[in-house]
């Protein structure tokens, strides 16, 4: 059973909180993590699926195959699933999906951003007291994890300890308060004061959080414990800047901070858009320098990595995931969707279609592997152009948000039997398997591209 008491916590943070970034948080001398922000009916759309390449647990939206929400073994015991939720019953489904792979599930209610108060979650919950402890009773009675909550103050902290007091008889096991008002953001001063009172008046532990501003390095994370009077502090931005801040040895150089995040990245194959936004929170003013805008150009994971010494590290990774099948997300189907769509016109039926199939791998199209001037578009229709042909026709089918093309050029159809996320990349998809029918593109081409998978 996971303990608060005296903890110092990698806070909820939205793209920041994702697999690699708990595991550094964790290595540095966190005690707990929690993930970003993650919405229940995302999670009701999800299905849990153990990735045996990466032994990791992944819940994969199945509108599209992307990766809602990826754990592994070594935070199993300490990692918070922090839930935007407004509805006990969708917030309890999402419990009994999770509860073996998390230690605890956090309610947020301190979310001020709109669009948690428009869909009711965040601090909209702050404003329903009675929906607020009946989210957080259904949960403490249905589950076998601890259910803690996040919340901000309130201006009187009467007001606070009164809101506090309704939720903690609810049976939760931590309450975790942001020391800012609802309107307040983070140039504003943290209200320490009011935190304190609410602490030493409250019989579980309480998580004060809010401090970033005051913390720069480990030493300070002990005198906001104490002026708030708090049990356990939770860390945000301090964090997100330099996760060394946990390590009580002293922090660590940016660059060795980012060289480690990397790793875990590539080791947990991040995707590279959340790679880059993380490693741009680390860097923040010094994106505006000659490296800073290298990095800035970067497209690719590997691009990245070259930067910081490890691009042959990243190359080798990659193509070592991509032979074992890994090509950045789930393969989703039509028939697998929630609820399945099994009445579909499939190009599987279509007459003189060709199709790419390699015994039991289909062939996608993974952007990272290719640059603006070798897109298999631009090839086939440049060697169309040089050989006198019409450019191919594209017809392109949906279902849900699944993509698959059917590329009509030279009186012949080609379709790749992969299901992209997008009609750019189905079209680019199709496109691969017809410059490999024409010889442009071999089978070796495509194992290296990653293009080839199970």
């Amino acid at each position: 059973m996971l303990d608060y008491k005296d903890k110092v916590i990698l806070a909820p943070m939205v793209r920041i909180g994702t697999l690699p970034m708990r595991l550094l948080a964790l290595r540095y001398g966190a005690d707990i993590v929690y993930t970003e922000e993650l919405i229940d009916w995302k999670f009701l759309r999800s299905r849990r699926r153990y990735n045996e390449i990466l032994n990791t647990v992944d819940y994969v939206d199945q509108t599209d195959g992307t990766i809602v929400f990826r754990t592994c073994s070594e935070e199993k015991e300490k990692v918070v699933l922090q839930l935007g939720t407004c509805d006990a019953t969708r917030a309890l489904k999402v419990g009994k999906l999770v509860e073996n792979d998390v230690a605890a599930i956090d309610i947020n209610m301190g979310c001020p951003k709109e669009f948690s108060i428009k869909g009711g979650m965040g601090v909209a919950l702050m404003a329903q007291p009675d929906k607020a402890y009946d989210i957080l009773k259904t949960l403490v009675s249905n589950l076998s994890i601890p259910i803690s909550c996040k919340i901000r103050i309130f201006e009187k902290a009467e007001d606070t300890l009164k809101l506090v007091d309704t939720l903690v008889s609810a049976g939760i096991k931590a309450i975790a308060i942001h020391g800012r008002t609802r309107d307040e953001r983070p140039q504003h001063a943290v209200h320490p004061d009011i935190i304190h009172y609410v602490a030493e008046r409250t019989s579980i532990p309480v998580i004060a959080n809010g401090g970033s501003k005051d913390i720069e390095k480990h030493n300070d994370i002990e005198k906001f414990k104490d002026v708030t009077g708090c049990s356990s502090v939770m860390i945000a931005r301090a964090a997100e800047w330099n996760c060394s801040i946990f390590r009580k040895e002293g922090l660590l150089p940016m660059d060795d901070v980012i060289r480690e995040y990397l790793k875990l990245a590539v080791d947990y194959d991040n995707s590279p858009s959340n790679t880059k936004y993380c490693v741009q929170n680390i860097l923040r003013d010094l994106q505006e320098t000659p490296r800073g805008r290298q990095f800035l150009d970067c497209q690719t994971l590997e691009q990245i990595c070259y930067i910081w010494d490890l691009g042959e590290y990243c190359k080798e990774k990659q193509s070592q995931y991509h032979k074992m099948g890994i090509q950045g997300r789930w393969q989703v189907s039509p028939n697998e969707l929630e609820p399945p769509q099994k009445k579909f016109k499939s190009v599987d039926n279509l007459e003189n279609v060709t199709q790419m199939k390699f015994l039991l791998f289909q062939v996608c199209f993974i952007r990272a592997n290719f640059n603006d001037l070798n897109l298999p578009k631009s090839r086939l229709h440049a060697w169309a152009g040089k050989n006198g042909l019409k450019l191919p026709v594209y017809e392109t089918q949906q279902i849900e948000k699944l993509f698959r093309t059917v590329i009509t050029f030279d009186g012949q159809k080609f379709t790749s039997s992969f299901w992209e996320k997008n009609k750019k990349f189905a079209e680019q998809g199709a496109a691969l398997v017809c410059l490999h029918k024409l010889g442009l593109v071999s089978e070796e081409d495509l194992i290296k591209l990653g293009s080839v998978i199970k």
